[in-house]
């Protein structure tokens, strides 16, 4: 297993995966034991690209494997959060203050019981469900807002073509 990648600002650099159905509707999972809802993303390891990264987190997080998704796109540089105080850990070398996230928006073109959370030894997510494009904005945890935001709304046409 690679190590986790921190650049020089102390952020982690990680990908985020956004999956959407046929009607538009994205794949949203609750963290495993919490009541924190969020889309899948992880770190990405040394020597591999966002892109592979991706494909390990999409097979890890929710069972899927590249035949089940069609990628559609991702966004054009990183977007960034920083954590609260709280859950920066100071005694950790390199200090990681946040993430550095590539977002990838994937339609799944296979069959939803191909989305399967109990595939890795440390499941991250315990549910799943479809929701509207722009209701994570009002249900994830706050620090990560603004990144969603972002992500959602430069991706947004590859889901709606026509607006």
């Amino acid at each position: 297993m690679g190590s986790q990648v921190i650049d020089s600002d102390g952020y982690r650099l990680n990908v985020g995966i956004i999956l959407t159905n046929r009607e538009g509707k994205l794949l949203w999972a609750r963290r495993i034991r919490q009541d924190a809802w969020q889309f899948p993303q992880g770190g990405i390891r040394s020597r591999e690209t966002p892109e592979q990264a991706m494909y390990r987190e999409l097979a890890e997080e929710i069972g899927l494997q590249p035949h089940h998704v069609n990628l559609l796109g991702a966004t054009r540089g990183w977007l960034r959060y920083r954590l609260p105080e709280r859950y920066i850990r100071r005694q950790q070398k390199p200090v990681c203050i946040g993430q550095k996230q590539m977002w990838y928006m994937l339609r799944l073109i296979g069959e939803e019981r191909d989305v399967r959370l109990d595939l890795s030894d440390k499941p991250e997510f315990d549910h799943w469900r479809w929701v509207d494009y722009w209701q994570p904005l009002e249900e994830v945890v706050s620090f990560k807002r603004s990144v969603y935001k972002k992500a959602l709304n430069e991706l947004a046409p590859l889901v709606f073509p026509n607006g």
